[in-house]
């Protein structure tokens, strides 16, 4: 990860910051860590941290803590500290229709990736998710990165 760039955060990158086997999840701390630092600006938008708070509380409780919702609470407030939430505008919104109806994955994803073009950022996910494999030649010609490249 070079210093000068910025990156808009998916939900997977967050989630993978609380789950320690996670696939990457070494580079993704270190991500997090520069960023405390300043030295790499993340973003994310709302419908991440709504996603989140889903399903980080779904990972909480399956693994046993009484305290899951609290838990992924903080969890989300503590990702906001760390990245700025950007604000959906008109034109974002509009990018992400377009984006869903070109590549039909996630809306979601398509926030990240709306909200990065309009940023001049990189979208930033953890990994090719299942949906985006059929259309990632598409999302090859997008400001999209993976921390795991792997097919």
């Amino acid at each position: 990860m070079k210093s000068s760039k910025s990156y808009v955060i998916d939900t997977s990158v967050a989630l993978a910051y609380i789950v320690e086997n996670a696939p990457g999840r070494d580079k993704v701390v270190e991500i997090f860590n520069v960023a405390k630092k300043g030295k790499v600006k993340l973003y994310t938008v709302y419908p991440v941290l709504s996603e989140l708070l889903y399903v980080a509380s779904r990972i909480y409780s399956a693994t046993g803590f009484a305290e899951h919702n609290r838990m992924a609470l903080d969890l989300v407030l503590w990702i906001k500290n760390v990245a700025e939430v950007a604000e959906i505008t008109l034109n974002i919104a509009l990018r992400a229709g377009e984006l869903k109806k070109l590549l039909g994955i996630a809306l979601t994803d398509c926030y990240v990736i709306a909200t990065a073009e309009t940023l001049s950022a990189i979208a930033l996910f953890l990994k090719i998710e299942e949906e985006m494999k059929k259309r990632i030649h598409l999302i090859e010609k997008l400001p999209v990165e993976f921390i795991v490249k792997t097919l």
